[in-house]
């Protein structure tokens, strides 16, 4: 950037010899002058001119490969860490926090200090080296003429120390806002079913403008700033050049400085206009990315509360889990989910718990993967406590087809995929027909490969979750975790599953989260549940035999059956 500003600079002086060269052959007697040598002087000039120029240019393009470039590569790192940061983080984070703010951070954020680190610092530097070089070479021509030059400058100054600080409060209340609307668009999106079953799309559309129009307010002020600080430039800029052309031309009669001094210097003038009128260009951006990297780094700062472990789980066996006094309080509310809860899960063992809605079921779920850690008590495989493994190892020993079923953009097969991404086709028509949606899935015009929509749209309810349970078979995992994943699921349909499930497993260890108590038929032990707490456990023919909470569940569901 200096090397460029320099052969920029050295232009003018050339252009001053030339212009003072002409007037020197315009004010030579007639019959003393020679045109040839004035013709050969001017293509020297512009030689040299030409010469400048090609080298002025050659560093700005080397210039700007490596400011522009590098700022390029600084954005795909920060964008990776921010995203790697996300994947570390545990889901009480993302409870507490909306995903279009979290999306807001990966793009708009990213994007304003990349912009920082691209175009404003090329900017700032080309005014700093331009600035320096121009001042120095005004000075060591005419000290007087460079003061009455430069005296808008310290107006400058202030301009912009006045404008800095609006710039700043402006820019960071706007990239809240931004991502207010970007949470909103994407709540939006996500919930468009719903919106439009109740047919409030017109409530919905007023409520994203009274957002809109609060961010383009703040906007606005900002542009108003901007707008008025850019002709102030321009107006001292051109001040400047007006005390240049008036003092120059004094002194050009005092005969202390040329005529080719006064266009020197008036070139210098114009050189300093766009670095100048870029200094509010560049406060702005600087201030906006300032307010998008505070956001930044308060994400960043961030810790998760479930921590690594460090012990690594190499075994090749099914593994024996035991519940130690496990008792689970949500952080949020500080309701208690469980309560001293304890029981075993041997190997190649099929378990279920049950119990009525908000019982603590699904939260046993999570804190088995380390999504929770208990409040209490502890989760032991073989012996050694959960939280001591890796979280990576602990993931890969479990299964889990949550209630809510989450399907990706993709084919049918990758879906299906997903826990083993080198599981042969065959091998997932297998699996699939374990959970009976392989006919349903030829059934499609691409069968398997078959492009889902965004959250398996395309698919019903009870097709998504026999295609989640495919996916938890297919993994090679040691424990299936099934958490009410046939809600959605016809009874025929739930018993050929139930049928064939044992072969699916292949020897491996099951726990059964249900509210259908007809599925606990087939495990080995059925676990109680109620208000947290461990009521009853045994087998089925047991259960249904002694009085308590299995027992009634078990009536009021034969009740419900017989009704329908």
């Amino acid at each position: 950037m200096v090397l460029s500003n320099v052969f920029r600079v050295l232009q003018p002086q050339v252009i001053r010899e030339a212009l003072d060269q002409i007037l020197l052959y315009i004010n030579t007697p007639v019959e003393l002058r020679k045109s040839v040598q004035l013709s050969n002087s001017l293509m020297h000039f512009g030689f040299y001119i030409f010469l400048f120029s090609i080298l002025m240019g050659l560093f700005m393009y080397v210039m700007r490969q490596t400011i522009i470039v590098v700022s390029r590569l600084i954005e795909y790192d920060l964008r990776t860490e921010i995203f790697r940061h996300y994947l570390s983080l545990d889901m009480g984070f993302y409870k507490r926090n909306k995903t279009g703010e979290l999306m807001s951070r990966m793009v708009e954020d990213v994007n304003k200090v990349r912009m920082y680190l691209g175009p404003a610092m090329l900017y700032g530097i080309n005014l700093i080296s331009m600035v320096f070089i121009i001042i120095f070479t005004m000075f060591q021509v005419n000290a007087k003429l460079s003061c009455y030059t430069l005296l808008p400058l310290p107006v400058l100054s202030y301009i912009i120390y006045l404008v800095s600080n609006k710039i700043n409060k402006k820019s960071e209340i706007i990239q809240q806002q931004l991502a207010g609307i970007t949470a909103q668009s994407q709540e939006t999106f996500s919930g468009i079913r719903i919106l439009k079953s109740y047919g409030i799309e017109q409530f919905w559309a007023g409520d994203f403008k009274r957002s809109s129009n609060n961010y383009k307010t703040e906007y606005m002020s900002l542009a108003k700033i901007d707008a008025m600080f850019f002709p102030s430039m321009l107006l001292l800029i051109g001040i400047s050049t007006l005390i240049t052309i008036y003092i120059g031309g004094l002194n050009v009669y005092e005969g202390t400085v040329t005529p080719g001094n006064i266009a020197e210097f008036v070139i210098y003038v114009t050189m300093l206009t766009w670095p100048v009128s870029a200094i509010g260009w560049c406060a702005s951006i600087i201030q906006q990315a300032e307010a998008s990297q505070k956001r930044i780094n308060d994400f960043l700062n961030v810790k998760p509360t479930i921590q690594q472990g460090q012990i690594e789980y190499k075994s090749e066996t099914i593994p024996d889990i035991q519940l130690h006094h496990l008792s689970y309080v949500y952080p949020d509310t500080g309701i208690k989910a469980l309560n001293d809860v304890h029981f075993s899960l041997k190997p190649g063992q099929k378990i279920a718990v049950v119990g009525r809605t908000a019982s603590g079921k699904s939260s046993l779920a999570e804190l088995f993967l380390r999504i929770q850690d208990p409040t209490e008590g502890a989760i032991l495989i073989n012996d050694v406590d959960l939280k001591q493994y890796r979280l990576d190892d602990i993931r890969q020993i479990f299964s889990y087809v949550p209630q809510d079923n989450f399907l990706f953009s993709d084919t049918i097969l990758e879906n299906v995929r997903f826990g083993d991404f080198q599981l042969p086709k065959e091998d997932i028509v297998r699996y699939c027909q374990f959970a009976h949606v392989h006919e349903d899935i030829q059934g499609l015009p691409n069968g398997y490969d078959t492009l889902l929509g965004e959250r398996g749209v395309n698919l019903s309810g009870g097709q998504k979750q026999r295609l989640s349970l495919a996916r938890a078979l297919a993994k090679d995992s040691k424990v299936v975790i099934l958490d009410d994943c046939l809600s959605a699921v016809d009874s025929d349909t739930e018993q050929g599953i139930l049928a064939t499930l044992d072969e699916a497993l292949n020897g491996r260890s099951l726990l059964m989260i249900t509210q259908r108590i007809k599925q606990t038929q087939f495990v080995d032990t059925i676990f109680v549940l109620d208000q947290g707490k461990l009521v009853q456990k045994g087998p089925f023919e047991t259960l249904i035999q002694e009085p308590g909470l299995f027992k009634t569940l078990y009536e009021i569901e034969n009740q419900n059956k017989y009704q329908e």
